[in-house]
């Protein structure tokens, strides 16, 4: 007996009314797939420009934390490479809820696709548009509603009409507007405020009198709207102690939870992860999670599943260590995350506030967080500037808001961070408008007032080939990194108390390529400079994923302090690193990184010991993708990119003035090793170590019958080099009173130079 003729008899045996209920649900269902009907397949499709279009919208559904599941993408991936337009369309079509047809006179008509006209109480759903462009218009294509929570001007008793929102998604990797291709597919975001069955009524168009006549402009859509639970989380250290972390949620079919598509600070957009601390909640519906949690690099990645039910009102999550440097005293901190601008909103605020930013480094496990304010929403963020840790910070988490020159300024020369600042403002005015042009200028106005200040992004701009280090190639210096650092490093200038100190002390690295970050330090430090090093992250601008990828830790003797850690980095008491490395208590012939200036005297040539306590985590299976990388390939440090070969294990090099001299390969286990080399200096030299490229120490000079360090002529005469091709980049942007005191400063670095390389020993 078939399907239709056993309800055929079932309805025979059942009352007149149950077979008036069951008929009319029979109807509702048949009108419900009548508007609900296949999307026309567009033919003559123009495959090139189309496929690329859909490669797009691949990619921004996932930025919206809603992919395509791997069976989706099978199908579309077939459809690509066959060059299959037909199959293309039928692969994305499953995931439109709405189809937009554009007529030659540009009249907008719409009809309800096959994707469940499902949505979430409270929360956002994301769903494809199909645009037939008959037209050709670039217009923008707008979607509108009488149902729409946020329409201005309806009365207010109509509230209980007004129970949803929606919204194109018009930013990046998307165009703005349609781009004239026949066909192309768009992305809407749903909310829902309530629970149950909903009915809308949506409208498209692509601007004023576009609509169709007849009302085929407008469609009714039934929506099923899934209640959600406010699920508390209990988060726990690896001590029981409440605590802050990283959660990414997904549901069976991938999506992300909170939805990405309209995420408000706390919780970025451009983030999968959210940070919930202990008694903070997450809505979800009833189903299935998949729940990755962490709380840095210094912890290990846990994924639990969860199944929410009406009886689930908690869940509970411990956080487990591999490795806690501050129990040693070695204190993580990133001098450069954002709080406006790149991956940031301007709206509803012109970027967000400090409790955000702090949040991200609680659950980060990031105890320092130099929250730097630049260009972008510069007079905004000013405000919070006070000199001191802000107000949010609670021991052992400390933020402070500082500056990074970046967007006004000196930043074409290349962009300054600038810690440890007492007043934000360059003296002549309350804005960003009037800084000087000279980077020069710039530091000795930070200087006087003790900050602690070096170059942001050092590599930008000079970039070299290979991956030999020290590498002797001449850079471009056309970029935004540390560029007119070549000159600055040569200069000294007042401190607080008037004497001079080093204009420079520090340079930015672990988010550039690591070869053009290290190779002009290494050949500065070749020259006799003691400029150190510290760990960034440039967070959201070169990477978005999250705060403290790049990392400085620093050894304090007393209790945590932003100054002291800031004035550890001036010390060059500290080594940098992706966190899934570690290089502590690194010393060279019983000195200690930091202390006494980092120097070591000798009355003459002789082998020294180098010890540390290094410990490394890497996964047990190589990720190959990651092996294959490019130095110029984000991530540009981590520790993947050190394993040696399928092992488990990655090579500790010991440097004596940026050559290798001893190495030894560590399994990168998670636990702490104490090692020791034996290395021969033969003349004054710097000595470091590290984990290339996860993590690198600061240098420690060894003196040598009380001569300086020279031991590079050829290094100098990069760096003399290095200053007239600087300044072939930088004279144009020089203005009125500036150029002459840049030509000066220039002419300083030459000389110094000059003299260097007639004190340097031939290689």
């Amino acid at each position: 007996m078939s399907q239709c003729q056993f309800m055929s008899l079932s309805v025979q045996r059942l009352s007149t009314f149950s077979r008036f209920a069951i008929a009319c649900s029979l109807v509702f269902l048949s009108a419900i797939q009548a508007h609900a009907a296949p999307l026309p397949v567009v033919k003559d499709v123009e495959w090139q420009p189309f496929a690329a279009q859909v490669k797009r919208v691949v990619e921004a559904l996932d930025y919206l934390g809603t992919p395509f599941t791997a069976l989706e993408l099978r199908d579309i991936n077939a459809a690509l490479e066959q060059q299959d337009a037909f199959r293309l369309q039928q692969a994305l079509d499953v995931r439109c809820l709405f189809g937009v047809n554009i007529n030659p006179e540009m009249r907008v008509k719409v009809q309800q696709g096959t994707a469940p006209a499902e949505l979430m109480e409270q929360g956002w759903r994301v769903f494809l548009v199909k645009v037939e462009n008959d037209s050709g218009t670039t217009a923008r294509l707008a979607v509108q509603s009488p149902n729409f929570r946020r329409l201005h001007g309806s009365p207010a008793a109509d509230v209980a009409n007004r129970w949803i929102d929606g919204e194109m998604y018009d930013r990046q990797p998307l165009r703005e507007t349609l781009s004239g291709l026949k066909v192309e597919y768009r992305i809407i975001s749903l909310y829902s405020r309530d629970v149950g069955q909903r009915e809308a009524k949506l409208t498209f168009n692509v601007g004023q009198g576009t609509q169709d006549l007849g009302y085929r402009s407008e469609v009714d859509v039934l929506f099923r709207c899934k209640p959600a639970r406010a699920i508390v989380f209990r988060v726990k250290d690896e001590n029981g102690e409440p605590t802050m972390a990283s959660f990414v949620i997904r549901d069976a079919k991938g999506r992300i939870y909170p939805s990405q598509a309209k995420r408000l600070a706390p919780d970025f957009s451009f983030h999968p992860q959210v940070y919930r601390g202990d008694g903070e909640t997450v809505r979800l519906p009833e189903g299935t999670y998949t729940v990755e949690f962490s709380r840095g690099p210094e912890s290990l990645t846990q994924v639990i599943k969860m199944a929410v039910t009406p009886q689930l009102a908690e869940a509970n999550f411990k956080v487990e260590r591999w490795i806690d440097p501050s129990k040693l005293k070695w204190w993580s901190g990133d001098h450069h995350i954002h709080a406006a601008g790149c991956a940031h909103y301007v709206n509803p605020t012109e970027g967000v506030h400090a409790p955000d930013m702090y949040r991200h480094c609680v659950g980060e496990d990031l105890k320092i967080g130099a929250n730097l304010t630049w260009g972008p929403c510069f007079d905004y963020q000013k405000q919070f500037f006070c000199g001191t840790d802000d107000k949010v910070s609670k021991y052992p988490y400390l933020l402070r808001y500082d500056i990074e020159v970046s967007g006004f300024g000196s930043h074409e020369s290349g962009h300054l961070v600038l810690l440890r600042l007492k007043d934000q403002m360059y003296p002549g005015g309350n804005s960003k408008d009037h800084w000087p042009k000279l980077g020069l200028n710039t530091l000795k106005w930070a200087k006087k007032q003790g900050a602690v200040v070096g170059p942001a992004h050092s590599g930008w701009g000079l970039q070299v080939d290979g991956l030999e280090l020290p590498n002797y190639s001449l850079p471009k210096f056309d970029g935004i990194g540390a560029n007119e650092y070549i000159v600055d490093v040569t200069h000294e200038v007042p401190g607080p108390d008037g004497k001079l100190v080093p204009a420079v002390d520090f340079m930015s690295t672990v988010d550039t390529p690591y070869t053009w970050e290290l190779n002009i330090w290494y050949h500065t430090l070749n020259a006799g400079f003691r400029t150190r090093i510290s760990g960034e992250t440039d967070f959201p601008c070169i990477y978005g994923e999250k705060v403290g990828l790049g990392r400085s830790y620093v050894k304090l003797d007393g209790k945590l302090d932003y100054d002291d850690w800031c004035e550890g980095i001036r010390q060059g008491r500290n080594y940098v690193s992706d966190g899934k490395s570690h290089l502590m208590e690194f010393e060279v012939h019983g000195r200690e990184l930091g202390e006494k200036g980092s120097e070591v005297k000798l009355s003459k040539p002789r082998k020294v010991k180098v010890k540390a306590k290094v410990a490394a985590r890497l996964n047990e299976q190589p990720d190959p993708l990651m092996q294959k990388l490019r130095v110029d390939q984000k991530p540009y440090w981590d520790i993947e990119r050190a394993r040696i070969g399928n092992t488990r294990e990655v090579p500790v090099e010991v440097l004596v003035n940026g050559f290798p001299v001893a190495k030894k390969n560590l399994v990168a286990d998670g636990k702490p090793h104490d090692l020791e080399f034996e290395v021969d200096i033969k003349q004054s030299s710097w000595v470091a170590m590290r984990v290339l490229p996860s993590a690198h120490t600061n240098p420690i000079f060894v003196i040598v019958d009380g001569k300086p360090i020279r031991p590079s002529r050829r290094s100098v005469e990069w760096c003399l080099k290095a200053v007239d091709q600087c300044w072939s980049q930088k004279e144009k942007f020089m203005k009125g009173e500036e150029i002459d005191q840049a030509k000066a400063a220039y002419a300083h670095a030459r000389q110094v130079y000059e003299r260097l390389l007639s004190e340097s020993a031939a290689d």
